[in-house]
């Protein structure tokens, strides 16, 4: 689905540009950045932030899920995205 007509982002293209980990983008004009392009009229950016939110979310959930400390899952200490 496209989620910026100005630029013509796709959903799938800011969800593969969450995907650089620790290192990837935290705002939606470093999305924009790792796109390559720049926000024009600004109206995606929320739906920008709310798949930025998802992709952190399930991050964390997969962190959580992970976790090998003797706490176990239900520590949500160890699930902090960097």
């Amino acid at each position: 689905m496209i989620v910026c007509s100005c630029n013509v982002l796709s959903d799938q293209q800011v969800r593969a540009c969450m995907n650089g980990g620790a290192g990837g983008p935290r705002t939606p004009a470093q999305v924009y950045r790792c796109l390559g392009c720049a926000p024009r009229c600004g109206r995606c950016a929320t739906t920008i932030r709310k798949i930025m939110n998802a992709s952190f979310a399930e991050a964390s959930a997969d962190a959580v899920e992970g976790c090998t400390e003797t706490c176990g899952a239900a520590c949500l200490q160890h699930a902090k995205v960097a």
